[in-house]
């Protein structure tokens, strides 16, 4: 448990050290890198229920995702809402640009229990999002990375993984597919 904490500072410190690197330059101004989500979506999600076993078993949700843009698109609020076999599920995220470092903030709350996720942190470059801090599974706690792709006007992916050898190796924990119901412009 020390040596994947101790992985999971040194990620941080790497993380920062990139942060600080691009403060000697001008970090790219990715505060409209979150446009591409606005409106309402349906979202085909995947949570895997056994990522570090194989990644069979899992739980498939049907329903819709809603982005507004907060502080003139310096933040995004989205709202989710699914039903699957295990009954309906609500969630919140709330992004957050930092201008200075070039960075987005990723904090997901849980409608049910009302627990706020540790936040990721990360950027987009070339179409892609990649976002990256620490969760608790199964009493671990380890690396996650989300990953935002395939984005087009009309759909994109975001996928979680988890990480329990310091970043070597990533096993899927959640995919979700989402196609564009309606644009709020």
């Amino acid at each position: 448990m020390m040596w994947n904490w101790l992985r999971a500072m040194m990620l941080a410190g790497v993380l920062a050290g990139v942060s600080l690197a691009a403060g000697a330059q001008t970090p790219r101004d990715g505060s409209h890198d979150f446009d591409f989500c606005r409106g309402v979506w349906h979202t085909h999600a995947t949570q895997v229920l056994d990522p570090f076993e194989g990644g069979t078993h899992t739980v498939v949700m049907d329903g819709t995702k809603t982005a507004r843009p907060v502080w003139n698109g310096r933040a995004w609020l989205e709202e989710i809402e699914a039903d699957g076999p295990n009954g309906h599920w609500e969630g919140a995220t709330l992004f957050v640009y930092n201008k200075k470092a070039g960075q987005w903030s990723q904090t997901y709350v849980d409608g049910d229990s009302g627990e706020m996720e540790a936040p990721t942190i990360g950027s987009f470059k070339d179409g892609r999002g990649e976002f990256y801090g620490t969760t608790v599974y199964k009493g671990r706690t380890m690396l996650v990375r989300g990953v935002w792709s395939n984005i087009t006007p009309n759909s994109h992916r975001y996928e979680i993984a988890y990480s329990q050898d310091g970043g070597r190796t990533w096993a899927t924990a959640f995919k979700a597919d989402l196609t564009r119901l309606k644009s709020n412009h």
